[in-house]
């Protein structure tokens, strides 16, 4: 996109077409609605009644849709939803501090953990993960996540010079022992000297972890107990003094973000009915809501007021990724699932020998 490869093909129609490939596609590519033969209001609605948190049934009942396809919707939104959230969230960014938690999620058969991850001064939704366990590979994967929003690089490539790694980051999690191990595993940059071998792993500074342990009695919250384990004081103090109100470290941010998935994703109700039946079924779900979150629902703690000329003010709404500095007005859910994600970078096909004339012109336009 953006080289002048691109035409029309179909005004009529909404097609384009590619005039290095030869090849036509529709304006709804890379989005929700591709070859979908059903109007784009009808999908909006029933993606975003399902964002909020009505159950499946009563949207049948409503519209007089099959349960199937209500469910494709679901998974096509939640397919659609990571990508955008890949390609926008996971960037580097200035986190300052982070809180993450896990959700005991029930599903037809069994039980499954949510974990997820906050980040406190703009209330970004960083991520989340399923899984059937709660152990270490569940944390590892979400403090993988928490490593590409602060500005790492994926596994296996050569980190920039101007790495994350001295990036101060605070983790306020809850008593989980492995939460220390996976971020010690996850927050590392191997240190090239330019001999063979394997480079060695160094460890990032500037990172502090801290558990919030609450103590609770006859079901009772009673008392709260707080354990540097990674990290010194100072820098924990400078960070809590940098990314909130109060000196003192807790997860508050991160419950509150866990009611409001519970509320919003019928699965997640307590003691309710519609439960989901595959853990695929959750991941759907879980980024839908948070990509609508991020970038459709304005906050009432991150409003700004706008004093007028005539000495008057108005509240401004804000979002987390408003806040982030990812986009500059509210999304409505159609522009959030209309987003065209760009497609990944164009490799050459695999051949042995010599290539011919046009793939090698192909690679010196489409790899500078």
């Amino acid at each position: 996109m953006g080289e002048g490869n691109i035409g029309v093909h179909s005004r009529k129609e909404g097609r384009f077409i590619c005039h290095v490939c030869g090849n036509p596609f529709s304006a709804t590519k890379a989005t929700v609605f591709y070859r979908l033969r059903t109007s784009v209001e009808l999908v909006t609605q029933v993606v975003t009644l399902l964002a909020y948190g009505c159950p499946v049934a009563a949207i049948v009942a409503a519209f007089g849709l099959d349960e199937r396809t209500v469910y494709a919707w679901q998974r096509r939104a939640g397919k659609h939803c990571r990508a955008v959230h890949e390609h926008l969230v996971e960037q580097p960014h200035d986190l300052g501090q982070v809180q993450a938690d896990e959700i005991r999620v029930k599903h037809q058969g069994g039980v499954a953990w949510l974990a997820m991850a906050l980040q406190v001064p703009t209330r970004l939704w960083l991520g989340g993960v399923v899984s059937v366990c709660r152990n270490g590979v569940l944390i590892e994967r979400l403090m993988g996540q928490v490593r590409q929003a602060v500005g790492g690089h994926r596994h296996g490539d050569r980190p920039p010079p101007c790495c994350a790694l001295y990036r101060p980051l605070l983790l306020c999690v809850d008593g989980l022992a492995a939460y220390v191990s996976a971020v010690k595993q996850v927050f590392r940059t191997p240190v090239f000297s330019g001999k063979g071998g394997r480079p060695r792993l160094r460890a990032w500074e500037n990172l502090c972890v801290v558990q919030v342990v609450k103590q609770v009695a006859a079901k009772r919250v009673v008392g709260v107990v707080r354990r540097l384990v990674m990290g010194t004081e100072t820098q924990a103090q400078m960070l809590l003094r940098k990314t909130q109100n109060t000196l003192t470290a807790h997860v508050a941010y991160i419950e509150r973000l866990n009611g409001t998935f519970r509320a919003r994703i019928s699965a997640l109700v307590r003691r309710g009915r519609a439960l989901a039946r595959q853990v695929a079924t959750l991941e759907d779900a879980m980024f839908l809501l948070g990509c609508v979150y991020n970038f459709c629902d304005p906050h009432t703690s991150l409003r700004r007021v706008l004093y007028l000329p005539d000495n008057s003010r108005r509240w401004v709404p804000m979002t987390p990724a408003m806040q982030a500095g990812i986009t500059d007005q509210v999304w409505s859910p159609e522009q959030l699932l209309g987003y065209e994600v760009p497609l990944s970078r164009w490799e050459p096909p695999k051949h042995r020998g010599k290539r011919s004339k046009k793939v090698q012109q192909l690679i010196n336009q489409w790899l500078k």
